[in-house]
């Protein structure tokens, strides 16, 4: 029977965990200084492609939360740690997106380019400024060959107004234009927990996925034999929880809640 006590890395997600749009949720430091006092490892794993891992870092240090650069994996660094095993240094890009996954792309080492031609791979992620000529750009460079790469398969996110479009309706968008699936790099796609592990180094039955949505967080660690903890403050309710055919390993209302029963698990 898992418990908690067993834990020894945490892989966390952001939005709908640790916040909703600029709303921090409950819990948020109290949660990080535990996980620091009983040494577990931390990962922020966070399939918005659109903030560089300073932007995150800022944010939590603000709440007096301090993270590593390494403690980070957007869906644009493990993107661009995958495009590095798959294409040449310097190739040609032709990305939709925002400047986190602009920049995770280029610190890598690959050429972005402005037009279809000549690009390598089309990378799409969340980008808030899309255009047709944008996505007509990307239609073209599939057509002609190139890679078709999503960042995430997220087709909504949640705001403090509710849920608005992700990344998944943008590929949505290019997969009918082409006739092409994309290769989804974010959850729940083994690449990303997989890539996730490496940069932990802990064994996936010691290593808990902790998120808010059941078919990315939840199933995606699942893939990979990961411990699943779910929490109600972002997408899914517990209505919805005790409907799907996907279980999480521990169910929680928030974080709060989480900090409490892994002291008791801990300590007793």
């Amino acid at each position: 029977m898992p418990s908690l006590k067993d834990v020894t890395a945490v892989i966390i997600d952001l939005d709908g965990v640790l916040w909703r749009g600029p709303v921090v949720l409950p819990g948020v430091p109290e949660f990080f200084d535990l996980l620091r006092d009983e040494g577990i490892k931390v990962l922020l794993a966070s399939n918005n492609s659109t903030a560089r891992p300073a932007a995150i870092q800022d944010r939590l240090a603000k709440l007096g939360v301090a993270i590593s650069r390494e403690e980070v994996l957007t869906s644009a660094l493990a993107t661009s740690a995958y495009l590095r095993r798959v294409l040449p240094s310097g190739a040609s890009i032709y990305v939709i997106g925002e400047d986190g996954l602009r920049h995770a792309l280029t610190e890598a080492g690959f050429t972005l380019v402005e037009g279809a031609e000549g690009a390598k791979a089309v990378v799409v992620g969340m980008d808030r400024q899309v255009t047709y000529a944008k996505l007509g750009e990307a239609a073209l460079a599939i057509r002609a060959g190139a890679m078709f790469i999503g960042t995430n398969p997220d087709r909504t996110f949640p705001t403090e107004r509710g849920l608005m479009p992700g990344n998944g309706s943008l590929l949505a968008a290019v997969q009918a234009a082409t006739d092409q699936d994309p290769i989804v790099i974010g959850k729940p796609e083994r690449t990303y927990f997989e890539l996730g592990l490496e940069q932990l180094g802990t064994p996936a039955g010691e290593t808990l996925m902790l998120g808010d949505r059941l078919d990315t967080d939840i199933l995606g660690g699942q893939r990979v034999g990961l411990l699943t903890c779910l929490v109600l403050t972002g997408v899914v309710d517990r209505q919805a929880a005790d409907a799907s055919d996907t279980k999480a390993t521990w169910v929680f209302a928030g974080l709060t809640e989480l900090c409490a029963a892994l002291q008791i698990a801990r300590h007793g």
